[in-house]
């Protein structure tokens, strides 16, 4: 039985782009790299079927997202100084709760 090749990504975009591109024939391909036509046309369908993604992150949308973290970076700071200042709180009640109950002679 022969031994199953694994391509990189690099190696199917290189051969890819020399059928598209370089119109190098798929048989002369195929015979070069060892693989079947099947095999090539798959990777073909499959780089179609996701060639969308490539166009989809325009300027616009990486403007809103910079937009939005610097919004939520905001937003977590502001939580943050809150919380603080909640602790703050809470640690002065404390200590006073405590020396209330030592002045009572409570345990």
């Amino acid at each position: 039985m022969a031994k199953r090749r694994k391509h990189t990504t690099e190696q199917k975009v290189a051969i890819l782009r020399r059928h598209l591109v370089d119109k190098v024939p798929v048989s002369a391909l195929c015979e070069e790299y060892k693989i079947q036509p099947s095999v090539l046309y798959q990777w073909q369908r499959t780089l179609f079927e996701n060639m969308g993604a490539a166009f989809e992150s325009t300027g616009d949308e990486d403007a809103a997202r910079q937009r939005e973290k610097r919004e939520l970076a905001a937003k977590v700071e502001a939580l943050e100084t809150r919380l603080t200042k909640k602790d703050g709180v809470i640690a002065e009640i404390s200590a006073e709760y405590v020396a209330l109950k030592k002045s009572l002679g409570e345990p």
